[in-house]
């Protein structure tokens, strides 16, 4: 008699990583834990994406703190609610996985 192998096992298993180790959000691709997955994806859902207004510098700001090059004059910019400013091509990628400001993640 040998074992029977079924997909009962496997999916028995599988739930059981998923229980321990939690999911990553689909929306802001963070890692939840498993108490915590219904009220993050409900907070996530609903939270409001950020919006900018896109300038363009007329002088230099110090640094953009994503990419760490300069905030040159002539460069395209955007400026956050926070008043936060960073290279506008910047802030695209960084809010495809996070939806608040790099430096201030908490607002």
């Amino acid at each position: 008699m040998g074992q029977v192998f079924g997909s009962s096992n496997h999916n028995h298993q599988h739930h059981r990583y998923r229980k321990e180790f939690g999911i990553k959000c689909p929306v802001c691709n963070k890692f939840v834990l498993p108490d915590d997955i219904e009220c993050h994806l409900m907070m996530c859902l609903t939270k409001p994406r950020l919006s900018y207004n896109e300038d363009i510098l007329s002088d230099s700001k110090g640094e953009c703190v994503i990419c760490l090059e300069e905030l040159s004059a002539g460069d395209v910019i955007a400026r956050l609610p926070c008043l936060c400013i960073y290279h506008k091509g910047c802030i695209d990628q960084w809010f495809e996985v996070n939806r608040s400001c790099p430096e201030h993640p908490g607002d």
